[in-house]
């Protein structure tokens, strides 16, 4: 099963291969060159559809629980200030997502939106102290009774060069449904209340909508 948002580019990967295989067969005499640009083409498809898979998975809602909005790896457990919406300090938890990770963004809790903004900037790598705050990005806050109003950061890496969101204000969401799309290589940032029960640490590995990141 693939993303919608991929629908376009797995598109255009399927015409490049299709066509780069059929102009290698007439136009390349030497085998193993023939050979090796189709291999070529073969891969760029297949890097393609696995980029923009999207896999079923079954999400057990509980109120107590934010679960991991998207796949990767947990690079940030820390206290931090938050001058965007909360304007005071937020204990930050941060996933960073590689190329080969399912890069759909799941709600992490059940609430209310009540906070969605876009912001254009720049593309440093994900990793960078200060993509948070410079890069593209989007920046959603939910609010429910047991947490309270959590914030979650879509930012683009050097290599995404867009982000997809859903989430409009006033909206009633669900815990692991679809809340957006990064292309190719980003991080999202959790903002949580201090105080709230990390049950993650660094370098853990996370799977969206599966993964439960804090409880009450």
């Amino acid at each position: 099963m693939f993303h919608k948002e991929g629908i376009p580019s797995i598109f255009l990967g399927s015409v490049f291969t299709i066509t780069v295989l059929l102009l290698a067969d007439k136009f390349i005499d030497i085998t193993w060159l023939r050979m090796l640009v189709q291999i070529f083409a073969f891969l760029v498809l297949v890097i393609i559809l696995q980029f923009f898979r999207n896999p079923k998975r079954s999400v057990i809602i509980n109120d107590n629980h934010i679960l991991a909005p998207v796949d990767g790896k947990v690079v940030v457990i820390e206290e931090v200030y938050e001058g965007e919406y909360f304007k005071d300090k937020r204990l930050q938890v941060s996933i960073f997502m590689s190329p080969i990770n399912v890069h759909v963004t799941r709600y992490a809790m059940n609430g209310i939106i009540k906070f969605s903004k876009y912001h254009p900037g720049k593309f440093l790598v994900a990793w960078h102290p200060k993509a948070s705050e410079e890069n593209e990005r989007t920046t959603v806050v939910v609010e429910n009774n047991t947490f309270g109003a959590v914030l979650y950061r879509q930012i683009a890496g050097a290599l995404a060069r867009r982000i997809v969101n859903y989430a409009q204000e006033g909206m009633q969401v669900v815990q692991g449904t679809d809340a957006g799309f990064i292309k190719f290589g980003s991080r999202v940032d959790l903002f949580l209340p201090l105080g709230t029960p990390v049950e993650v640490v660094l370098n853990q590995k996370a799977i969206g909508g599966k993964t439960i990141i804090a409880k009450k």
